[in-house]
């Protein structure tokens, strides 16, 4: 059985930063089965980097939490997804999403997946939603959502919105976690300033990277050509993997970066190592067990770019295997939701 410390490692692996870390080693102490969220909101397709959280989270359920995943319809509306498309987006999501967790061997039924709208529109919630838009100013409310929600030349009041629900989503979901990447930390720190003001306690933020995009910007679902969709066929994912920026000896890319947070982590709890196949006329396969090894080689131009590519296109491809067993019902929701 694992000890706090233990647990307390693992949850801390590859993350960025923690709010409330004291209160982490604390909570593990003398709660048998806390709880931790992750809200997504539903704009746009899911990607690839997904597979970080999915993988945080599965960390989580070894640490012995109770995990519920929040499928944000209402927070899809407030970052500009069509209220018309709403359903249908919330339709795909409900069905893909719990394929990233097959995927990397967790089970669903050790996950709660909730709908935002099931209780973000009842009486209570909307009453303390008023009462924090009179506690918060519109300008940290527009500093908080910053990073997170799509701002344009004339921003709309939804963005002021969003993080004050994001924040009182931690009150009605009752947990005492929760978990995003690095860019929701404004939204955070809000929260753990906001929630006191209207008699809810503080919780425990814990965060972990945003992975580069395929062409040197954040892994984005509106820019087609820096992700890889998770409805991606093979030679898309091959094509996509091989026109990535990747330049002999600079590990700073997105590719070594999901091989360090994706890939290597899979692999490490599997006690697997990664193969990168090369022909014998170019000192053939080269075996890792460990991402810092990869790197080293890869600074070093021992490991090329190309070798690099051809390894992690064919490991996406084994991660997506799952999703694709049921393409042609996701394709249909997908069609249905996207255009």
């Amino acid at each position: 059985m694992m000890g706090v410390k233990e647990k307390l490692l693992l949850i801390k692996r590859n993350t960025v930063e923690i709010l409330g870390e004291e209160e982490l080693h604390e909570l593990l102490k003398k709660k048998k089965k806390p709880v931790v969220y992750l809200g997504t909101a539903i704009t746009r397709s899911p990607h690839v980097a997904y597979f970080t959280w999915a993988i945080k989270l599965a960390d989580f359920l070894k640490a012995g939490f109770k995990v519920k995943i929040l499928l944000a319809d209402l927070h899809g509306a407030l970052d500009n997804t069509p209220w018309n498309d709403l359903e249908k987006r919330y339709g795909y999501y409900k069905k893909i999403i719990p394929l990233v967790f097959e995927s990397i061997g967790v089970s669903v039924k050790n996950l709660e997946f909730v709908k935002g709208s099931d209780f973000e529109l009842k009486k209570n919630y909307q009453e303390d939603l008023l009462k924090l838009t009179t506690i918060v100013s519109v300008k940290n409310s527009m500093k908080a959502a910053s990073e997170v929600v799509k701002q344009r030349n004339n921003p709309k009041v939804s963005g002021l919105i969003y993080p004050l629900m994001q924040a009182l989503d931690e009150e009605y979901l009752g947990v005492d976690v929760q978990y995003g990447g690095v860019d929701q930390r404004k939204i955070f720190v809000l929260a753990g300033e906001i929630l006191p003001k209207i008699n809810y306690k503080k919780r425990i933020h814990l965060m972990t990277p945003i992975l580069p995009g395929l062409i040197g910007e954040k892994m984005s679902s509106s820019n087609p050509r820096s992700k890889i969709d998770l409805l991606d066929d093979e030679s898309t994912v091959k094509a996509k993997i091989k026109n990535a920026e990747c330049v002999a000896g600079n590990s700073n890319n997105g590719l070594m970066a999901f091989l360090k947070y994706v890939i290597f982590v899979i692999k490490n709890d599997k006690k697997e190592k990664l193969i990168i196949e090369r022909d014998e006329q170019h000192g053939g396969n080269l075996i890792y067990s460990d991402y810092l090894s990869l790197e080293k080689d890869f600074v070093s131009k021992k490991l090329h770019p190309l070798d690099l590519k051809n390894a992690l296109a064919k490991e996406i491809n084994l991660l997506l295997t799952p999703i694709r067993k049921k393409h042609k019902e996701l394709f249909k929701l997908y069609k249905e939701s996207y255009g």
